[in-house]
Order: structure tokens, then C-alpha cells, then sequence
């Protein structure tokens, strides 16, 4: 058997080959792309005649270089760059770092350490692809917040009477009206025929005329007022602002109906969305961040943990503390914790159990942190049995539990 360690950049990547006992067989730098591969490959051969009997450390789980070395049947790690900095200290006290040193740092790693570490997950095809789309959606929404963020603090300078009317500056009535009405001078002259206009235009198919009543008010009320030509670069600013916010609005939708769809025919997608408080782009987020290797978690306590909302314990000498784990796969404790918190509507096992937390002296985010990590172990338990969600046996013994202690 023979350890690979992977030091990859944009452009290239630096391998080193080890044996069991530790020596060095090669070292190379390889180009990124076919060629690279390829030249890895004869470099593995020259060594080793199965591909079973070659294990790589790279630093990264996913691409197309990735996807190369798990598809010629290699053993890959995915090592998380933290790790193999600690482990580069056990090494070298200087802080002598060099992309060939690391190549090394990771080889050495895996002959010594692997059982340690997880081998890169084998999801398949429609999960990764699940999992691209549900990352480029959110990544959207976290885009959107930005730039209605630059809007607001534009119109702040200029324009406070639309800050006053709108109160989502994203929101589709927003976008038409200031669309059309970019300047203070410009708002207070709309009329409510040409406002309607503009919201049914935007989209708008309800309450027109009132809506329109309501924003005329709100931009013809009195305000103090920039300069002509200070107001007039403010304008040009937010009318630019407002195109994207509107094109990133029309991304966010399409992208979102074909996430849906894909989640929809994803195998798993009944059992997720049988689970209270999931959704389907909810349910997205959390089957794309979890993955869907049926061999991955071994069992609900692993996937407790690669979620981030099981607690750890600091014990030293007299110090003994549980606390919440700040290391984890923040996109998918974002779409838990969410999960949690729709949860406490849909099912009144989980409400229950959140208000026991409560009443036990939790914070909000922490009985919903230990609601997340309760419906982490029964979705576990539904995937595993391939099974839909149900209330009954979700919290029977919970329900047990509580009326045995009262």
C-alpha cells in the first residue's frame, strides 16, 4: 500500500508518494487537467499494480480532480486544512511551510493517523448535483441582502421618504416604484394612476388601488433634501442598484423551481419532506449539505456530529463544560436551525420538547439547537429504515419519559 499526499492549487498540484515505513518514493509537481491526472496515474504505477492499495489526502472533497482519483477506485481522504496544519506542527517547530512540504505533511498524515479521518463521501450524482444548486440559491439570497443593504444606505442619503413607504426595499412594489421614481422630486409627482401602473407592471395582482393610495402618501410626505447634482448621482446609483436587485430576484425563482425539481426526484425526497417544518428547498439544503451515501454515518450520533448541533465537553483537572461546537458545516446548521424553528407549528412532539428546554432555563437558540439535534436523530432513523416521518413513534418515548417523572 502506498499513501499519496495532494497539495493542490488552481493551476497545479504538488504529490508526494510514501510507503508504509515512511520513505519517500516521488515527488512531482503536476499540472492541473487531464494530463496531470494521467501523469499521477503512471506515477501510482510504477509502485502499486491495484488501485485499492492506493490511499490520497488532498485537502478538498469536491472537483473535477476529485472526482478523477475516486473514479480510479483510489481510497480518498478529504483532510480538513485545519488538521493538517496541527499536524504540520508535530513536525516542524520553525514554521517552514512550503507546497511540497505539505504534499509530504499529507501522506505522512495517512500512514499514520487515517483511521482518524473520513474518506471523501460516495454521494451520488443527483445529491452533488442537489447540493450545487441548493449552495448557488442560498448564495443568491446572501447576494440580494447585500445589495438591498447598498440600496437602503443610498437612499438614507437622499431619498428617506421611500425608506419610510418600503419596508423590503427587495420586494416587487419597491423595485417598480423606484424604478420609475429614482429621485425625491420624481416620487412626490406620481400620480396614483401611474403608481398602479407601476405595480401592476411589477407583478402585483391585489389591492392596487389602496396600495397605490398608501405609496403616494409615504413619498410625498416632507423631508430634508440633498443637492441637485448630489441627488441626481444618487439616482443613477440606485437605478443600477435596482436592476440588479431586480435580475437577481428573476435568478433567485428560476433557480429555485429547478432545485425543487431535482429535490422531487431525488429518492430520499419523501422521506425528507415527510419530516415537519421541511420544505422543499429547506429539505434541499439539508439532503445537498448531509449527502446521500447510505455508508457515510455509521450512526445517528455521527451525523449529529458532522451537523454541528450535538455539544462537546471540555474536561481537564477541575473543568468540566459542555458546549456548543463552533467547528461545522455552517450552511447546513443554518438550514437545521431553521428546520427546528418551522418544526414548533408542525409537530407538537417537537413544541414540547423545545418548551421542556425552555423551561429548563435554555435561551431560544439553545432548545432550538437541541430541538435541531433531536430531528437530526430521527431523520437518521427514517433514512436508515427507509421510512417516513412519524409523530407517534418520533416522541412516544419522550411522552413516556415525562409522565413516568411526573
Amino acid at each position: 500500500m502506498i499513501f499519496v499526499g495532494d497539495d493542490w492549487a488552481e493551476a497545479h498540484h504538488d504529490v508526494c508518494l510514501m510507503d508504509e515505513s515512511g520513505t519517500r518514493l516521488a515527488s512531482r509537481r503536476l499540472p492541473e487537467g487531464l494530463g496531470g491526472v494521467a501523469q499521477l496515474h503512471e506515477m501510482i504505477a510504477e509502485h502499486v499494480s491495484e488501485p485499492a492499495e492506493v490511499v490520497v489526502g488532498i485537502e478538498t472533497d469536491r472537483g473535477l480532480w476529485v472526482g478523477a482519483l475516486v473514479g480510479a477506485g483510489y481510497e480518498v481522504y478529504a483532510i480538513n486544512p485545519m488538521a493538517v496544519s496541527r499536524y504540520r506542527d508535530r513536525h516542524s517547530q520553525g514554521g517552514a511551510k512550503s507546497d511540497r512540504g505539505d504534499a509530504k505533511v499529507l501522506a505522512d498524515l495517512l500512514r499514520t493517523d487515517r483511521h482518524n479521518h473520513r474518506p471523501v463521501a460516495g454521494d451520488s450524482p443527483e445529491a452533488e448535483g442537489i447540493k450545487v444548486l441548493a449552495r448557488t440559491h442560498q448564495n443568491l439570497i446572501w447576494a440580494r441582502v447585500r445589495h438591498t443593504n447598498q440600496i437602503r444606505s443610498a437612499l438614507r442619503e437622499y431619498y428617506p421618504a421611500a425608506l419610510e413607504t418600503f419596508g423590503d426595499l427587495a420586494n416587487r412594489d419597491a423595485l417598480a416604484v423606484l424604478g420609475r421614481a429614482p429621485t425625491p422630486t420624481q416620487g412626490a409627482r406620481l400620480t396614483v394612476t401611474q403608481i398602479r401602473a407601476a405595480l401592476k407592471a411589477g407583478g402585483r395582482k391585489r389591492n392596487l388601488d389602496a396600495a397605490a393610495r398608501k405609496i403616494q402618501k409615504g413619498l410625498r410626505t416632507t423631508h430634508l433634501s440633498a443637492p441637485g447634482p448630489v441627488e441626481d448621482a444618487y439616482a443613477t446609483t440606485v437605478g443600477a442598484l435596482l436592476a440588479i436587485l431586480a435580475e437577481t430576484n428573476r435568478q433567485i425563482a428560476e433557480l429555485e423551481a429547478t432545485l425543487e425539481t431535482c429535490f422531487e426526484q431525488h429518492p430520499d425526497a419523501a422521506i425528507y419532506l415527510s419530516q415537519p417544518g421541511l420544505g422543499k428547498v429547506l429539505g434541499a439544503r439539508t439532503l445537498g449539505e448531509f449527502g446521500d451515501d447510505p455508508d457515510r454515518y455509521t450512526s445517528a450520533k455521527s451525523r449529529r456530529n458532522y451537523a454541528g448541533t450535538s455539544p462537546i465537553t471540555i474536561a481537564s483537572g477541575r473543568k468540566h463544560a459542555v458546549l456548543a461546537r463552533h467547528i461545522r458545516n455552517r450552511r447546513l446548521y443554518d438550514a437545521l436551525d431553521q428546520w427546528a424553528f418551522c418544526s414548533l407549528t408542525r409537530s407538537p412532539g417537537a413544541r414540547a420538547f423545545y418548551n421542556q428546554r425552555r423551561a429548563a432555563g435554555d435561551l431560544h437558540h439553545q432548545a432550538l439547537r437541541a430541538l435541531a439535534n433531536r430531528l437530526v436523530g430521527i431523520l437518521h432513523g427514517c433514512l436508515k429504515h427507509q421510512t417516513p416521518y412519524d409523530e407517534h413513534t418520533a416522541w412516544a418515548h419522550r411522552t413516556a419519559l415525562d409522565q413516568a417523572a411526573a
